[in-house]
């Protein structure tokens, strides 16, 4: 799926926000991998990420050409320091009205208006890719997050007690958060 924007930071810099491509592959790993080292937040650990830099790139690849899936790229000075996606819940027909959402953002760049504008930027994308409903899950911690969430429309439908085992804080409960799209 195509998408650009542009935007001002909070503190005045530009942002682009754009769909990743091919060529994109190795600076999106790199950042994915700092954005799993930078906070207890994510699924996963640095040293749980095996894919490779060309593999990221044949992914991204495949999703710019998508019809209704999406990895899209927070860009400042040139630098990936942000990235958000969707991607269909099933392919099946139960399933596949519901898109999936997850945003990761470099530590440096958080609370600039980044994963607000990668949010919007998503809902967007799922609104025009015919989704009915958006989802995502949230750690209860998170609470920056869970409440820009809250702010742009999503409900809590649930949790997961003990859905993560965290190696630095023990276990971790999951928010269920869906927005209507219809």
């Amino acid at each position: 799926m195509q998408f650009y924007k542009e935007i001002t930071l909070k503190d005045g810099r530009k942002c682009i926000l754009r769909n990743g491509t091919e060529k994109d592959g190795q600076e999106a790993l790199d950042n994915f991998i700092l954005t799993h080292e930078q906070t207890d937040f994510l699924m996963t650990y640095p040293d749980e990420i095996t894919f490779t830099a060309e593999e990221e790139s044949n992914y991204l690849k495949k999703l710019s050409e998508s019809e209704n899936e999406a990895e899209i790229l927070a860009l400042v000075d040139g630098k990936v320091v942000g990235t958000a996606g969707i991607s269909c819940a099933g392919a099946h027909w139960k399933t596949r009205h519901r898109a999936e959402f997850g945003v990761s953002i470099d530590r440096a760049y958080w609370n600039l208006g980044i994963g607000r504008a990668l949010t919007k930027a998503c809902i967007e994308c799922a609104a025009k890719a015919g989704y009915r409903q958006i989802e995502l899950e949230v750690v209860t911690e998170n609470t920056n997050a869970y409440e820009l969430y809250k702010s742009e429309g999503f409900v809590e439908y649930g949790r997961k007690p003990h859905a993560f085992r965290s190696r630095i804080s023990g276990w971790q409960e999951l928010i269920l958060m869906r927005m209507e799209l219809d």
